[in-house]
């Protein structure tokens, strides 16, 4: 399974790519709306852990355009906010599956991973 990270925490990603990686995934990390677009070009992708709130571009704009781009990825939104909280992310974004907070551990958010995405 090929899974996308748009973080713009490097470290928070590494840690989230390492738990993926070691259950079997090959994991692509970027920080960036543009970054992101672009590794969106070049690769397929099954599951896109996307930071809500990114220092460099739109989490809604990636997420906007993988459901072009990618229709079938599936997108867990991460977010160390209350943004959304309400739950209505799933009205602007169809192609949303899961909304945690950036503190999820990180072999919860690989189970979450892994059940929408199919990882075995």
């Amino acid at each position: 399974m090929n899974v996308l990270i748009v973080e713009g925490n490097p470290d928070l990603g590494v840690i989230w790519k390492q738990h993926l990686e070691g259950m079997g995934a090959t994991v692509s990390l970027v920080g960036s709306q543009e970054e992101a677009v672009l590794a969106l070009y070049n690769n397929c992708y099954e599951i896109i852990v996307l930071d809500l709130v990114l220092d460099f571009g739109s989490a809604l704009a990636v997420a906007d355009f993988a459901s072009y781009r990618r229709p079938d990825a599936r997108v867990i939104f991460v977010t160390n906010t209350s943004f959304f909280s309400d739950g209505s992310i799933f009205c602007h974004s169809p192609n949303a599956c899961a909304f945690v907070q950036s503190e999820t551990p990180p072999e919860d958010l690989a189970a979450m991973v892994e059940h929408y995405g199919g990882l075995r």
